[in-house]
């Protein structure tokens, strides 16, 4: 069956994200079920993060970096009093601190630290490249890279609940924001460690994550669609 021409034409998908799936993962699902080649996602997610993937179509494909530098709102968890390699649970926690002395004023203090315009180090598990290499790629082989800091923009990082040793949160940042390494350096800001125990991306510009649908319901509706459409082809015959 030819390609369902809206998706050529070009369309913007709203797509939750579950969890250990990668972008790249649902970008691939979305190309094989609407049979168009051209698809592609505006802004990675983690596979350990769930939530808000903008994916375009055919020729809304030349939109990706306009969505790709929309303001963004995530809420999530850190786990203070230990430290894991990649930021998140991706590895196993590892350095673990007492954090008896700390206060709910300590820790809303240091969340005020981290807004505005702040430098910030990519972890050293992401896939940026130095010297032709993503650095995630020498990580696993043990090499540290020294990477300069990044300038990032922190519109509001608003500490909703805690329950130590969890912390849930609420960020909104501008593109570019690595919330794993947020996480680390407020666990180190609170000097007893943190990482990012859990992640979800509810909003990407005017975006909601309320309005997308799951990679499930995303396949129910084409196979709907596509026997919608062979079943006219045969009334026709």
């Amino acid at each position: 069956m030819q390609a369902l021409q809206s998706f050529l034409d070009g369309q913007v998908l709203l797509i939750d994200k579950s969890m250990e799936w990668t972008s790249f993962d649902a970008s691939n699902k979305i190309r094989g079920l609407i049979k168009v080649k051209k698809v592609g996602h505006a802004g990675t997610l983690d596979p350990l993060a769930t939530g808000l993937l903008i994916i375009c179509t055919g020729k809304f494909t030349k939109k990706i970096n306009e969505y790709m530098g929309m303001e963004k709102e995530y809420i999530g968890t850190i786990t203070l009093g230990a430290t894991t390699p990649t930021f998140d649970l991706e590895s196993n926690p590892e350095n673990f601190t007492s954090m008896d002395h700390l206060t709910e004023s300590d820790i809303l203090a240091a969340a005020k630290k981290f807004e505005g315009d702040i430098l910030q180090y990519p972890p050293q598990h992401s896939a940026i490249k130095k010297n032709g290499e993503r650095l995630y790629i020498s990580a696993r082989k043990g090499i540290t890279v020294e990477v300069e800091p990044r300038a990032v923009k922190i519109q509001s990082f608003s500490i909703e609940k805690i329950e130590l040793p969890i912390v849930y949160f609420k960020v909104v940042c501008a593109t570019g924001t690595y919330i794993r390494s947020l996480a680390n350096d407020f666990g180190a800001a609170l000097g007893v460690g943190g990482y990012m125990s859990s992640l979800r991306r509810t909003r990407i510009g005017d975006f909601k994550v309320e309005d997308a649908k799951t990679i499930t319901q995303f396949e129910e509706e084409i196979k709907l669609l596509r026997a919608s459409l062979e079943g006219e082809t045969d009334t026709q015959l």
